[in-house]
């Protein structure tokens, strides 16, 4: 064994992450790298998006980094699948979305996505989400996505309702009591 053995595989994490690519009519989602801390700083710090999510915001691009940094190597070790979101035409991310947490058994996941606003209500999130859904029903073989989401936040229900996930009543988001709770099976 070289000393070079241990580059090629990390070289190969790399390449499946960064090669992981999904297109639509419109949209490239794409893995995320450290080329996008700008966008990553945007798009999670933005008070509009965060009214809606419990989270640690980054405060600056080290913050970003770290992120990124956190999500390929998830990636790489098949825990999460992360995406970001461009418009063809353009090389900034507009949004991100992903499946994670996964069950042991790896035949359920819960999907997140977020969005700029000034891309809200363009179906944008609606043709990410239907790409993604296509992929962990039929490139996984998930049998059931979940979806958590903020009881106040209208487009984010709309938007799973449209893609026929139901509301599970009685079903809660453990540590999140204001967040609604929804699934899709295959």
């Amino acid at each position: 064994m070289s000393e070079f053995d241990d580059l090629k595989i990390s070289i190969d994490q790399d390449f499946l992450y960064l090669s992981m690519k999904l297109e639509t009519e419109r949209l490239e989602l794409k893995g995320i790298n450290e080329s996008h801390v700008d966008d990553i700083l945007k798009i999670r710090s933005n008070e509009i998006i965060n009214q809606f999510v419990q989270r640690n915001s980054p405060k600056n691009n080290y913050d970003a980094l770290q992120f990124i940094l956190t999500i390929k190597e998830r990636t790489q070790n098949n825990q999460t699948y992360y995406w970001g979101i461009s418009l063809k035409d353009q090389p900034n991310l507009i949004g991100t979305i992903c499946l994670w947490n996964f069950s042991e058994d790896r035949k359920e996941a819960e999907g997140g996505y977020e969005l700029l606003p000034a891309y809200h209500r363009k179906g944008i999130m609606s043709e990410a989400l239907k790409a993604v859904l296509d992929f962990g029903f039929n490139n996984l073989h998930l049998q059931e996505i979940v979806a958590m989401t903020n009881k106040f936040n209208e487009n984010s229900k709309g938007l799973l309702l449209k893609h026929d996930f139901v509301l599970e009543e009685g079903r809660e988001d453990e540590g999140f009591p204001d967040n609604l709770v929804f699934s899709l099976k295959k």
